[in-house]
């Protein structure tokens, strides 16, 4: 692999192929989709978690690009040799870690015709059918959820909301929270904008950090609040109410709310309600992330946990998360899309058209930060089409079965315990101090940093194994184990056999902590 470069003109191969050669596209395709379904078929032979180090693909590959063309077959064979071992594997059904990036044939296949279409949809003009495929499944989703009417579109446009998928929930946030600014600024003077604060708990995405920063929010004025587990670490709507008029009392113009369902660590859920009734007695913009529980919400036995939604401002989730699209697809709905439009537009002469004179038509570059977009909509067309409401809601159904399962595994083991409750398909448990102390105890730090020592260290032995794969979090001081459920391959003998990976990994543990003589310096 590689060669040497050369300036020689007269070097060039006289017999070079098309590059969109058809004939050509597809043999080396045929030889892809061979390829990845292999992959599929055995990935759950490889371990989970990458086992390089840190710059070995450096050491594999030659300094600089070949100067003369590599076969497709050469290629695909460095891939297996140089790259799958550098990779983590997403899709086997032993992936447990952080939240699933959920795959499916018909993603995939709708991510083909969106490559291979290779559209650029910054307006309805540049192609028509990206634009308007759109808004119809954005509609077709939001149905599915029973979001309120004034987040879907309208065939006269006289709801004033509507759906935009972006890359990723990070996006989604940055736009809401530019969009919320703005429409504050506009009333208050922009001289103003280090007065505005920017309002969340403890347990939100650190997206929502990253975009008050590019908004050019003061990071003096950016409210991480409190939770606890008196709340199942969901935001108190008190909380936020006091944190508010403590602000008002300082001069500062409270602008914007991020709440969640299904948080990071532990899937605790916002009370959108009750937090929708206190923001808008200040006038704040309320964002819903809900990046990974929102698919679930299609169930309608999950469907309560986003009450409430039709007094927010904006909604999102993201489909290639626990809804079976590949990576990347954010759906973001919003009440008042003129409020995302005057803050992202631009209107330069080179893109005017009579299309977009007309305002019957929708420019989705005035709904995002960048101008050029993917057609996006394709692929989860397919999934909504290829599925079905109704297995769609199967397969959610099905891992939130596999995740009580694994629940009920924990109870069977007294030396575990699940920290926090359970609500999607989420399990966060950790080892008991009792079991690595021997004895009842009464916490103290001592005791509080071992049992979280400990429990990194069965977290990291189960990870360098390579069998599962699974992440930790920690909330209220307590290192827990967060096993997530929502890989598309993953069975229930995948979830018992991790369960007995977890057992035997403590097992060895606990037995070097005993080999050990550890110090209980424990205070009664």
């Amino acid at each position: 692999m590689g060669s040497l470069p050369t300036d020689n003109p007269e070097s060039m191969s006289t017999c070079l192929q098309n590059p969109l050669d058809p004939d050509e596209f597809r043999r080396q395709g045929h030889m892809i989709i061979d390829f990845l379904a292999e992959y599929y078929k055995n990935v759950e032979n490889y371990p989970v978690r990458s086992q390089v180090e840190p710059g070995y693909l450096g050491r594999r590959l030659p300094e600089s690009a070949p100067n003369d063309p590599e076969s497709i077959e050469t290629i695909l064979q460095d891939v297996t040799n140089d790259i799958i071992p550098g990779l983590t594997h997403w899709q086997s059904p032993n992936y447990f870690a952080y939240f699933p990036s959920s795959g499916s044939i018909a993603g995939f296949l709708g991510e083909m015709l969106s490559t291979g279409f290779n559209v650029v949809g910054f307006n309805w003009m540049s192609s028509p059918a990206a634009t308007e495929l759109e808004s119809i499944v954005m509609n077709w989703l939001g149905q599915m959820l029973t979001l309120p009417k004034s987040f879907l579109f309208s065939s006269d446009g006289s709801s004033g909301g509507g759906g935009v998928l972006q890359g990723t929930t990070c996006e989604a946030i940055l736009c809401t929270l530019t969009a919320a600014r703005d429409k504050m600024l506009n009333k208050i003077g922009r001289e103003n904008i280090n007065k505005l604060v920017v309002y969340a708990s403890d347990q939100t995405h650190c997206a929502l950090q990253k975009a008050a920063q590019i908004a050019g929010i003061n990071p003096k004025n950016f409210r991480a609040i409190s939770t606890s587990k008196a709340t199942n670490f969901g935001l108190s709507p008190k909380s936020l109410q006091s944190t508010i008029l403590a602000d008002i009392e300082t001069g500062l113009v409270p602008l914007f709310l991020c709440a969640t369902v299904g948080t990071t660590s532990s899937t605790a859920v916002d009370p959108i309600g009750p937090l929708c009734e206190v923001a808008k007695l200040y006038g704040i913009w309320v964002h819903v992330d809900a990046a990974y529980a929102g698919s679930a919400c299609i169930c309608p036995e999950f469907r309560h946990f986003i009450a409430g939604v039709e007094e927010a401002d904006s909604f999102s989730l993201n489909a290639h998360k626990w809804f079976f699209t590949t990576l990347d697809c954010c759906c973001l709905w919003v009440k008042d899309s003129s409020s995302l439009v005057k803050a992202l537009s631009t209107n330069p002469e080179y893109l005017k058209n009579k299309a977009t004179e007309s305002k019957q038509v929708i420019d989705y570059k005035d709904w995002q930060i960048a101008l050029s977009r993917r057609f996006r909509s394709m692929k989860l067309w397919l999934v909504l089409r290829s599925y079905g409401i109704a297995n769609l809601r199967t397969f959610l159904r099905s891992h939130v079965k596999m995740a009580k399962h694994f629940q009920g595994l924990i109870g069977m083991d007294n030396r575990f315990e699940v920290v926090v409750p359970r609500t999607f398909a989420m399990v966060c448990f950790r080892l008991k101090p009792t079991a690595i102390f021997k004895q009842a105890i009464v916490e103290n730090d001592y005791t509080k940093a071992v049992t979280n020592e400990t429990n990194a260290k069965v977290l990291e032995s189960v990870n360098a194994s390579g069998t599962i794969y699974m992440t930790h979090a920690v909330v209220g001081g307590v290192y827990m184990i967060r096993f997530a459920v929502g890989a598309t391959l993953t069975e229930e003998r995948h979830v018992t056999g991790a369960w007995k990976v977890v057992q035997e990994h403590t097992n060895a543990i606990l037995g070097a902590l005993d080999g050990n003589s550890i110090n209980h310096q424990i205070v009664a």
